[in-house]
């Protein structure tokens, strides 16, 4: 076994130092007017490689030192390997269904001989929140993260909550460029620190893939591979590209760009937009492509820099490099796919959104900096955005449910890869990888689940796909790979960070807020625009962004607070009792279940960061589309007609994830703030005192 492992260290140094070599090295530098610097594409990988010659130059060393230090790692130790695979949004009540149905032996084999509960989720029950507290083992005033989006006190206007990412602190004028000089500055919101890095200290290996709110990757231990917030190259979450012949030049209300294409002779010209021109220029970098249809094959020849290849029409390409040149010899690298829609009577392509090319990350989107590059080189080109199915695309009816399926799928087999190398590489300590496609697909295909679903009421009962089935068909599948991969000493782990809910009628709390004098428009508005355009904020005392949160316009925190620290007590109880039970008159239904002081509900040194109120949403409702972007409407409800059909940004109580386990777990309402503390505590390490989850007993 010992020669084994050495076997497998040798050829991965030397897989490392091989790859980093073949890379050429350029600067690349995007931003900061899409307000995202990317690290220079030559000191992320000259870094990668003085790091794999000093691993490859000191590893008898360090082989040694390991080889001591790993007699005494697992010493207290119950188990010797531990697997947790992550299925966001995997959720019980469907899971319990589908087994009673037959469709999930696997899972059934697991409830039978282990352990299946109910895992309660965090508040709200969002994927950044809930997986940062089961990666922490803290609440959320401990971690930081309290939604994907938080608010700006100084202009109310929103960040990403995971990360900042800022250009360097120097620059230089040269003319009419401005010149970077140093690397950006990546700063990660949320604190608190993962188990794994305990483990890597008392030197246990541990490999992580994709587990969400890991960017910017932190140093420890062990390998990873940064999941859900890591942006496109743009600086988004996602931000897709349709080119198309049709004159509608229409702006998405979200998530994606149009481009026109334009004829030339026999050929169709089209760009893909960039990011933002680094050196100071008012413009956005650019990559050509052409386009060459074959009516008679239904089919087309693209041309993107040197790559050339053949698509049918309804075909994705594979990952196609592209390189935004920004001049002076500086580029910006990253990689996308083309799915060719149309092309008679009109052409149209449409393009995902510019992942950060693996093989030459522009930022590090991995520890060690050449892991990402040795996956690329090992499986191929692969996503690395943190969001990388395009939801978006299929809500604006660009992609159709196909389409999209097909873009999820093939993510998640390249996903699967990464966690069989990695249960290869690990055969002790940890190896956890978390999938998003259960995420995913429940959102956009929840409306076919339901018999009068506003997003699907045009789609006959007969004729609607039944996809989520089938999606938790393949995940027990994975599961099955998996536990024929795995002896009785390796402890399984199946957990999802919340379950799911219908997404039926949308509430727009904003409208409510103005409805009900807490929020003030302008003189002669009915309604804002985007980001709280148009609110009078002299006269406002509460407003509401991103999912969940309720915010008050308190003095001495906001810019122009008006509600007196001792008068929020009384303000945040008075809106409880009004929205709590909130009725939707159109249904009779309840649309809000809970309301919850967020003083209550957190404890530690960011609690003062949280919004000051949680609304938990009834089954069938969420907040709305524009009330997640600071819009206050006429309408406090209305249907949700868009694919994205199902949500779990609704009460806690109603969407727990799922727990399964090859092992007897005692506890009978376990919740993901436990996993940390259980997994420490089963490798005999001592739990810290700051942890707020309690470990769970185990027949081991």
């Amino acid at each position: 076994m010992k020669a084994r492992r050495t076997n497998q260290f040798l050829k991965a140094a030397a897989v490392l130092i091989f790859v980093t070599a073949l890379v050429s090295p350029a600067h690349a530098y995007a931003g900061p007017g899409a307000g995202f610097a990317v690290l220079s594409s030559f000191w992320t990988l000259f870094i990668a490689f003085l790091y794999s010659l000093y691993a490859f130059l000191t590893w008898p060393f360090r082989h040694l030192f390991r080889v001591l230090r790993h007699r005494n790692a697992y010493g207290k130790a119950q188990i010797k390997r531990a697997v947790i695979l992550g299925f966001d949004g995997m959720d019980p009540e469907l899971a319990d269904r589908f087994i009673n149905r037959g469709t999930l032996p696997n899972l059934a084999k697991l409830r039978r001989d282990g352990t299946f509960r109910k895992l309660r989720t965090t508040y709200p029950p969002i994927s950044p929140v809930a997986w940062s507290t089961f990666m922490t083992g803290v609440n959320p005033g401990k971690h930081n993260i309290y939604d994907f989006l938080a608010r700006d006190v100084n202009t109310y206007l929103p960040f990403l909550s995971s990360a900042e990412i800022r250009g360097p602190k120097r620059t230089l004028k040269l003319g009419k460029y401005t010149l970077p000089l140093g690397k950006p500055r990546i700063k990660g919101m949320r604190h608190g620190t993962p188990f794994w890095h305990w483990l890597g200290k008392a030197g246990i290996f541990c490999s992580v893939i994709r587990v969400p709110v890991t960017f910017p990757p932190e140093k420890f231990e062990g390998v990873l591979l940064s999941g859900m917030c890591v942006p496109d190259l743009k600086g988004s979450q996602g931000t897709f590209c349709f080119c198309t012949t049709r004159g509608d030049q229409s702006k998405f209300r979200e998530g994606g760009v149009r481009v026109p294409i334009e004829r030339n002779g026999t050929a169709y010209h089209s760009y893909i937009p960039g990011p933002d021109d680094p050196l100071g220029r008012p413009s956005e970098l650019r990559v050509h492509f052409e386009i060459r249809p074959d009516s008679t094959k239904q089919q087309a020849h693209i041309i993107v820099d040197s790559e050339k290849f053949t698509l049918n029409v309804g075909e994705y390409s594979p990952w196609i490099p592209v390189k935004f040149k920004v001049g002076l010899g500086l580029s910006a690298h990253g990689i996308c796919r083309f799915y060719l829609k149309e092309i008679s009577p009109e052409v149209e392509v449409y393009v995902t959104p510019v992942n950060i090319d693996p093989a030459k990350p522009d930022l590090p989107i991995s520890h060690p900096v050449t892991y990402s590059v040795y996956l690329s080189k090992l499986f191929g080109p692969y996503a690395t955005l943190g969001l990388a199915e395009d939801t978006w695309a299929l809500n604006e009816q660009v992609l159709d449910d196909d389409a999209f399926l097909a873009q999820c799928y093939a993510n998640h087999n390249d996903r699967e890869r990464m966690l069989f190398d990695a249960l290869e590489k690990t055969q002790q300590g940890l190896c956890a990888c978390v999938f998003d496609t259960t995420d995913r697909v429940q959102h956009m295909f929840w409306r076919y689940l339901e018999d009068d679903h506003p997003a699907a009421r045009n789609v006959p009962k007969d004729q609607r796909p039944r996809v989520i089935e089938d999606l938790y068909s393949r995940m027990d599948a994975l599961i099955g790979r998996v536990m024929n991969q795995i002896d009785d000493h390796t402890l399984l782990l199946v957990v999802s960070d919340h379950g799911f809910k219908s997404f039926a009628r949308c509430v727009n709390v904003n409208a409510w807020l103005h409805q009900n004098g807490y929020l003030a428009l302008k003189a002669n508005k009915t309604e804002s625009g985007d980001w709280f355009e148009d609110v009078d904020w002299s006269r406002t005392r509460a407003y509401t962004m991103g999912l969940n949160g309720v915010y008050l316009n308190l003095k001495g925190r906001e810019r122009e607070g008006i509600v007196f620290p001792e008068e929020s007590r009384a303000v945040k109880e008075e809106l409880r009792s009004k929205l709590d039970g909130l009725t939707d008159s159109a249904t009779g239904r309840t649309a809000i279940t809970g309301v919850f002081d967020c003083d209550a509900t957190y404890t530690g040194p960011y609690a003062d960061n949280a919004p000051d109120l949680i609304i938990g949403y009834g089954n069938g409702y969420r907040a709305s589309w524009d009330s997640v972007l600071g819009k206050v409407t006429t309408q406090i409800f209305e249907d949700n007609v868009k694919a994205w059909s199902g949500d779990h940004c609704v009460d806690p109580r109603l969407v727990p994830g799922v727990l399964f386990s090859n092992h007897k777990i005692g506890e009978e309402k376990p919740a993901i703030v436990d996993v940390a503390p259980t997994i420490l505590k089963l490798f005999g390490l001592a739990i810290p005192s700051y942890i707020d989850g309690k470990p769970w007993t185990l027949a081991i």
